[in-house]
């Protein structure tokens, strides 16, 4: 069957679709969602890579607790899927960094990773986070993969893993659904502190700053598109940085 003329979700390998699905049912479920104003021409791209056509395609909105809420499917050729997601808070709100990555192809996922990852000058998960976190049943995994250098970023309850079947990757999609669940509800009990602005832009700078290390990420990017526009992107896109809060 000829799948390219499929939405681009619907090519992906089915442990993605199944976490794109989540995600934003999950989003919709807590949130009343406003949009993104994302660049146009970023909202999908296409280009070539080593004579793959690549496809990126990005959702973006917004709520009260988030400045950013953003969604990234992509896929090259047969040979690589990819999902990317990250919640970014609003800089008066002194939340941690939700993420997550899917990366797979030829019909098995070789990386799938999620955190909430604390930006605290302390470097540790509001008291909130820790209790409910440690609640989850502690899921059990065949193949966990060792975190990259710049990844002292993230928490204890990070999970880095290699799933070893579609058994292990839907405990990984219900994972990171639980700990959506908890980064809502715990984002929706929280109020802004606009006293502690600096600090919390300080540890969004340096978990975007850290981030923008994935040399993978870059690699395929300035294959396809060249250096500046990856630069761009990753920049503009990925893990943009806010300077101050609009007043």
């Amino acid at each position: 069957m000829d799948t390219s003329t499929l939405p681009l979700r619907d090519q992906l390998h089915p442990a993605i679709r199944s976490l794109a699905d989540a995600i934003e049912a999950c989003w919709h479920r807590h949130f009343d969602l406003s949009p993104y104003p994302l660049p146009a021409e970023l909202g999908y791209v296409e280009g070539r890579l080593e004579g793959e056509k690549l496809t990126i395609e990005n959702r973006c909105y917004q709520t009260p607790q988030f400045r950013k809420l953003h969604l990234e499917l992509a896929k090259v050729g047969t040979n690589l899927d990819i999902l990317h997601c990250v919640m970014f808070p609003r800089p008066d709100y002194a939340l941690p960094m939700f993420g997550t990555d899917l990366v797979g192809g030829r019909g098995q996922i070789s990386a799938a990773i999620a955190d909430l990852s604390p930006t605290s000058p302390t470097r540790t998960l509001p008291a909130g986070y820790q209790s409910a976190l440690s609640q989850l049943p502690a899921p059990t995994f065949s193949q966990p993969r060792d975190l990259p250098p710049w990844g002292d970023i993230f928490s204890s309850f990070c999970l880095f893993i290699r799933p070893a079947d579609a058994t292990e990757e839907a405990v990984f999609v219900d994972r990171v659904s639980a700990f959506l669940d908890i980064h809502c509800q715990q984002a929706i009990a929280t109020r802004p502190t606009p006293e502690q602005t600096p600090e919390i832009l300080a540890g969004q700078h340096n978990y975007c700053t850290k981030q923008q290390q994935n040399d993978k990420t870059r690699r395929v990017l300035e294959k396809a598109f060249g250096k500046e526009w990856a630069d761009h992107y990753m920049t503009t896109v990925l893990f943009d940085l806010v300077e101050q809060v609009e007043t």
